[in-house]
């Protein structure tokens, strides 16, 4: 252990601790490939409990928003061996662990004319990549599972697979309604691809680097000893993290961008000719997708473990980073059950009309806030000033133009 752990408070510590006792229990030669082992069984069983409990939350958050009860009876099962039987339901906890059992008891069903490799390597491609974008986050402060030099590039290379193994779903299951499906989900995905990278850009040209580790611990800083210094605190900051925001739903498919699987215009899209296991499988790498993206959020924008004050920091870091990422999944929880869906028009000019000028025009704002860093006193109000003019003006005659031109759409009936 080194000099630097060992002084950490002992929760802070735990985890590497525990980890190291195991490894030592194991035989030297053997000692490097269960450091490894425990790593990824660590990040793999963490964030698939991470999702069991995500789908209750997020249906018990949208039963309460819709007004009616979410899941509340998955309960104890009976077990003939046990002399009592426990009544309580859990509030409806155990329900993704009934999911999954239905979903893995469920026949699977493969079209006769399907390719049926790819048809097979799709959900299973899909999953893989999405647990790959974990091995980047840093959850706490001695708590990566790879520590890269260029992280961000491997997040979003590991992250842009996704889109490959969409294609295959749509072109293996030989339905033309699942192609056409994944080339809308295809042309939607790259249309938001350029908004979310070009949303970081600004980050990397601050910090000069493209290491998590190293942007979480540029933000470990606070002005009189309360005011932290997070990214999303800046002008600039908090224009690319909304535009962060807005990219994240529509990468992962959530509502209002919910168009690839929209079940009243497109049966399930390109998910039409799946069922059972490899169905679950894509539900379930929508839900990484989502946690991975949120993860990345709060590291570059929201301090990452880093605490919002130096007197909270007795709290260990992983609980910070786990409590800022439950947020924003709560807050597309709350999007989804608020937004309506938009229509692929829509979606498309938003994109390539508002937010991609909008992160361009952010970039350069981002490079005059770190030219400026020098300044202090007045000038540092002015350069303020000049930070919010260089977005609210864009944004005031961007959004103006969005919508010129298109008037309300006008729908008529077969009478």
């Amino acid at each position: 252990m080194s000099a630097v752990l060992a002084s950490e408070p002992f929760l802070e510590r735990a985890p590497i601790e525990l980890r190291d006792a195991i490894v030592q229990l194991l035989p030297a030669p053997a000692q490097w490939l269960g450091h490894h082992l425990i790593t990824i069984l660590a990040v793999v069983l963490g964030f698939s409990l991470f999702f069991a409990f995500t789908t209750v939350a997020e249906r018990k958050l949208l039963g309460r928003l819709q007004n009616r009860l979410g899941p509340n009876r998955a309960g104890v099962p009976k077990f003939s061996i046990l002399p009592f039987h426990l009544r309580h339901k859990l509030f409806g906890l155990s329900q993704p662990f009934a999911d999954a059992i239905k979903a893995l008891t469920k026949e699977d069903i493969v079209p006769a004319a399907a390719d049926k490799l790819l048809h097979f390597l799709a959900p299973v491609v899909v999953v893989a990549f999405s647990l790959m974008t974990f091995a980047v986050l840093p959850v706490g402060r001695h708590l990566i599972p790879v520590e890269l030099d260029a992280a961000l590039l491997y997040f979003f290379a590991a992250g842009c697979a996704s889109e490959l193994a969409l294609f295959m779903a749509g072109w293996s299951s030989r339905n033309k309604y699942s192609l056409l499906a994944a080339m809308r989900a295809l042309a939607q995905l790259i249309s938001y691809e350029l908004p979310l990278i070009l949303s970081v850009v600004p980050i990397v040209l601050v910090t000069g680097t493209l290491s998590t580790v190293a942007i979480v611990q540029s933000q470990g800083v606070w002005s009189f000893g309360l005011l932290p210094h997070w990214f999303v605190f800046t002008p600039w900051g908090f224009a690319g993290f909304i535009i962060f925001l807005i990219s994240t739903l529509a990468e992962t498919n959530r509502s209002p961008f919910d168009l690839p699987e929209a079940e009243s215009e497109l049966v399930a899209g390109h998910l039409t000719e799946y069922s059972g296991f490899k169905y679950a499988l894509f539900f379930m790498a929508e839900y990484f997708s989502l946690t991975a993206l949120s993860g990345l959020g709060v590291t570059l924008f929201l301090g990452g473990w880093q605490a919002p004050a130096p007197f909270l920091e007795f709290i260990p870091s992983y609980l910070w980073f786990i409590g800022k990422l439950v947020g924003m999944l709560v807050f597309f929880i709350w999007i989804r059950g608020t937004l309506l869906r938009l229509r692929i028009d829509q979606l498309t000019r938003l994109s390539w009309q508002f937010l991609v000028p909008l992160a361009l025009l952010n970039v350069g704002n981002a490079a005059f806030w770190s030219l400026t860093a020098h300044w202090s006193g007045p000038l540092n109000l002015v350069r303020w000033a000049i930070s919010l003019a260089l977005l609210v003006t864009p944004f005031l005659l961007l959004g103006r133009t969005l919508s010129a031109g298109y008037a309300p759409r006008t729908y008529r009936y077969a009478s």
